[in-house]
């Protein structure tokens, strides 16, 4: 037992971690990975999505909203790295180009706001800072939640996703490996 225990530890110290990588800039070539529309496009928040399959080019995503159906689908391209939204407290909402970057399990959201994403389409609206993500709930309404809490949309009529079961595979998707 003190050889299989030893053995299984020895392999836990072998395994690379594969780093978190760096979110990449917006560009006038950034397409929608849902909607194949150029992003810069549209404004409101944005996200990306970063594989293992395709290093330095990640999925950007005209909504938060669709990023968040692409991390649900269970027939994706590879292992996600890493998931990043656009910090709307720090962004022109009409020009996010220039938005910073934040990891998506670290963001705020509000939920339920007068604000359309770019798509014209409710948007789940994120930020770095609590705060300004109270203040935007203040004064466009919705509510104010963490990742875990965002609601779960199906269209599965007969075997809704199981909540704690995507919390736990969206948690592990925007944090990283």
């Amino acid at each position: 037992m003190k050889r299989l225990a030893l053995a299984l530890l020895l392999l836990a110290a072998c395994r690379e971690e594969v780093p978190i990588p760096d979110p990449i800039a917006m560009t006038p070539d950034s397409i929608g990975f849902f909607c194949q529309m150029n992003i810069m496009d549209h404004g409101g928040p944005k996200a990306q999505v970063h594989l293992d399959t395709f290093p330095g080019q990640p999925l950007f995503f005209s909504q938060v909203r669709d990023a968040l159906a692409y991390l649900r689908m269970p027939e994706r391209d590879g292992v996600i790295l890493a998931t990043y939204v656009t910090d709307m407290g720090a962004a022109d909402w009409d020009d996010p180009a220039h938005a910073p970057w934040v990891l998506a399990a670290k963001a705020t959201y509000v939920v339920g706001s007068r604000r359309l994403g770019g798509m014209d389409q409710p948007e789940f609206i994120p930020f770095a800072d609590p705060a300004r993500a109270q203040a935007f709930a203040a004064e466009f309404g919705g509510k104010v939640l963490t990742l875990a809490e965002l609601p779960i949309e199906t269209e599965e009529a007969e075997a809704p996703e199981d909540p704690s079961d995507f919390a736990a595979r969206l948690k592990s998707a925007t944090e990283g490996n």
